[in-house]
Order: structure tokens, then C-alpha cells, then sequence
């Protein structure tokens, strides 16, 4: 099979592949720094007076919270071994 496509469109597929890599690389070594950069973001867009689209897409760049009610997997709260009696 001969794929001949376009030398611009070539170098936009490998640049998609390269910043998924990178991504994916983020998430799993540097999670902290990652999180602390989506929070840094998010900040500023979810401010009182911003319009709705720019609040909701802050909403989906800040990471899952830490507060009461979440646990620290993100799953339910029930889940986990059973205790020794």
C-alpha cells in the first residue's frame, strides 16, 4: 500500500504523534508539576464575571479535587481491601 500524502500534512501527523508522547509522558512521570500547571490555568478562567464557556473549559482543564468527598484514586470512597478482624 503507497500512502503519498501531502509533505505539510506528513509533518502535522508527526507533530500530533510527538505531542501525545509528550502528554503521555507528563501524566506519568510528572504529575505533580502537570497538576500544579492545570491548576495554574484554571485559575484565572473560572473567575466570577467570566463568561459560561470560558468557565466550563476551565472546569475541564483543572484536575479532579482533593477536597472532602473525593478520594485519592478518584474512584468511590467504599473500595479497598477488607480490614483484618
Amino acid at each position: 500500500m503507497n500512502l503519498d500524502l501531502p509533505l505539510p500534512l506528513q509533518y502535522a501527523l508527526v507533530g500530533a504523534v510527538v505531542v501525545l508522547a509528550l502528554w503521555i509522558f507528563a501524566k506519568k512521570q510528572l504529575p505533580g508539576p502537570l497538576r500544579r500547571g492545570r491548576i495554574a490555568l484554571a485559575a484565572p478562567l473560572v473567575r466570577e464575571g467570566r463568561p459560561a464557556w470560558m468557565r466550563a473549559l476551565a472546569r475541564r482543564i483543572a484536575p479532579a479535587g482533593t477536597g472532602p468527598g473525593a478520594s485519592a484514586c478518584g474512584g468511590c470512597d467504599g473500595c479497598g481491601p477488607e480490614p483484618k478482624r
